[in-house]
């Protein structure tokens, strides 16, 4: 334990002296990636305005990813290499850095990365993104100064709960209590430490607003609680919903898989000849004087397959309808076969193809399977759901794993509307749309709200503004921003600040951050209140400096003094501003901040 100080004081001092050789004293951080999350890590780095920032992308970015020359000129370097080598790490500057962020979608590719950068640079801060679970655990015990983050398991929680119309399931630990995201009616009163959002009766949300006068609370306002043990309210709806969607309709599959295997033309010659099958029956039967509805329908059945006899002493009449059954029983035979292997046929390509003939009801539509996609089947299945998934590729990563948890896979353009009706869209209680291509999302989310206008759609969009206008102006329920989620826990991580949890409240993510008072900083001497304010940050906790006990109830008027350490629940802007405050002046010691 001794030598963790003495190794964390001379890579500080190792890099302080590169920061005076290269004649800026700011930290120097790198991002490395190729998708939305680069740009959104990169911005939220930016926007501190201290610290030297560099950020390396390929040659061929992903297409949701927006022109970098915004970067630029806030002053971020930006390079382009085809290869995250020694050699483009050197190139960056990495020797010296406070911290290196890998966010390219191939834990391969990230992994590799991090080899060669701690071969360029030793000492330095490294922030993972993986996918994989296993191989997450492993790179952990590989890298000793290192954090590992993976953006599809933070952002998957809040697009299950915005589908079923519930609270993000977020809970975390901390100071051996465990604190979790719940609506103020399903959590006892002494339980709720903070409001994190209330709505007025226009339905209109205000995130971390002061506390409500006890007449003004309301049982749908969102509060940070510490659990208690009582089943959750997104668990109970989620039975409610599974046992909903657990009613079938057995014959509107067998409708749907009879439109799919027969095909027009065939259908109406089998029709025909039905037709002219019953008419020339109840004719026969007539002209004939038989009576009773069996004799009826045995005379019949027997003349069209060719049984019955040539019965010269008949009426005219009599004679005419039975040579027309035995001419209409030839031609149905035939077709009645022909649409049979037909049909089989057709349904087996059907199937191979990924089309779903089975009708489902009370379902959830998921649409894209990539690494959120997957997270997001999983948590679903879960909860005991029913699922059907779209992915235009039939190799995508989660592909299997719907396989694995049998759930139907259509093979398809999420954008067509035919694609969406063979997951039977009209039918279902959500659509989750969270492909790559926001304009894939668009238009799927646009289908579906026009197969039917009460459906609840969540959309995945890179731009938050963008986002928030489609809300808006299309009445979809909930849009949001995998990047604009996950990139504060991301930048939490690179600064080295103990960010505890990420909540997602609707569009917005609040951090849960504990935050140490510095020597000489504008928070130094002055009372805890200066720490909070109303819809940016609010203060949940103190904990005295050389002390491990944490006060959930500090009194606002207490003095803050050095070491002190304020644990808060913030918005980003809110907590940027916080840790300015907390950070020693200029003239201190605090050189990292």
């Amino acid at each position: 334990m001794a030598t963790e100080p003495i190794k964390d004081n001379a890579r500080k001092g190792f890099v302080a002296r590169l920061r005076d050789r290269n004649g800026d004293t700011r930290p120097h951080f790198v991002v490395c990636g190729s998708d939305a999350l680069v740009y959104t890590l990169a911005d939220e780095l930016a926007t501190s305005g201290r610290i030297r920032l560099t950020v390396i992308t390929p040659p061929d970015l992903r297409p949701a990813v927006p022109d970098l020359q915004g970067l630029r000129a806030r002053g971020v370097r930006v390079i382009t290499a085809k290869r995250l080598d020694e050699r483009t790490f050197r190139e960056a500057g990495l020797a010296g850095a406070a911290a290196l962020a890998l966010v390219m979608p191939d834990d391969m590719v990230n992994l590799h990365a991090a080899l060669c950068a701690r071969a360029v640079e030793g000492d330095l801060r490294l922030v993972i993104r993986m996918f994989t679970t296993g191989l997450a655990y492993g790179v952990r015990r590989l890298f000793a100064d290192a954090a590992v983050l993976s953006d599809a398991a933070m952002a998957a929680p809040a697009f299950v709960a915005a589908a079923l119309g519930e609270v993000a399931p977020t809970h975390f630990r901390y100071a051996a209590r465990t604190l979790t995201v719940a609506r103020r009616g399903d959590v006892p009163g002494s339980s709720a430490l903070l409001t994190l959002a209330t709505y007025n009766d226009a339905g209109r949300m205000t995130v971390l607003p002061a506390e409500p006068d006890e007449p003004a609370r309301k049982p749908v306002d969102l509060v940070l609680a510490e659990a208690t043990g009582r089943p959750a309210a997104q668990a109970v709806t989620a039975r409610r919903l599974a046992r909903a969607g657990r009613r079938r309709r057995p014959w509107l599959s067998i409708g749907r898989a009879v439109r799919v295997g027969l095909t027009r033309k065939l259908g109406i010659a089998v029709l025909i000849a039905l037709g002219l099958t019953v008419i020339s029956g109840v004719l026969l039967s007539r002209f004939t004087g038989v009576e009773g509805f069996w004799r009826s329908i045995y005379i019949t059945l027997l003349t069209v397959v060719g049984s019955s006899d040539v019965e010269p002493g008949n009426t005219p009449a009599a004679q005419a309808a039975q040579l027309v059954l035995t001419l209409a029983g030839v031609a149905l035979l035939p077709l009645i076969t022909a649409a049979v292997v037909d049909g089989v046929v057709k349904t087996r390509l059907a199937l191979d193809r990924g089309e779903v003939l089975k009708v489902h009801s009370g379902h959830i539509v998921l649409v894209g399977l990539g690494t959120v996609g997957t997270r997001v089947l999983r948590q679903l299945i879960d909860l005991g759901l029913d699922v059907v998934a779209v992915d235009r590729d039939p190799n995508a990563r989660g592909v299997k794993v719907a396989e694995s948890l049998g759930v139907p896979v259509i093979t398809g353009d999420a954008a067509q509307e035919e694609t969406l009706r063979a997951a039977s869209i009209d039918r279902c209680q959500a659509l989750v749309v969270v492909s790559t291509n926001d304009a894939v999302n668009l238009q799927a989310a646009l289908h579906a709200r026009a197969a039917r206008e009460d459906i609840r759609v969540v959309l995945r969009l890179f731009d938050d503004d963008f986002a928030q206008r489609v809300e808006a102006a299309f009445n979809i329920n909930i849009s949001r921003s995998v990047s604009r989620l996950c990139a504060p826990a991301f930048a939490a991580a690179m600064r080295e600040r103990e960010v505890l949890a990420t909540i997602p409240v609707e569009r917005h993510a609040l951090l849960v951050a504990a935050v140490r008072v510095m020597p000489g900083s504008a928070l130094d001497g002055s009372a805890l209140e200066v720490a909070e304010r109303p819809e940016s940050t609010r203060v949940i906790g103190m904990t005295a400096a050389g002390s491990e006990w944490v006060d959930w109830l500090p009194d606002r008027r207490r003095v803050l003094a050095p070491g002190d350490e304020v644990v808060v629940v913030a918005r980003r802007a809110g907590l940027r501003a916080l840790l300015e405050e907390a950070a020693a002046l200029p003239d201190g010691s605090a050189a990292g901040e």
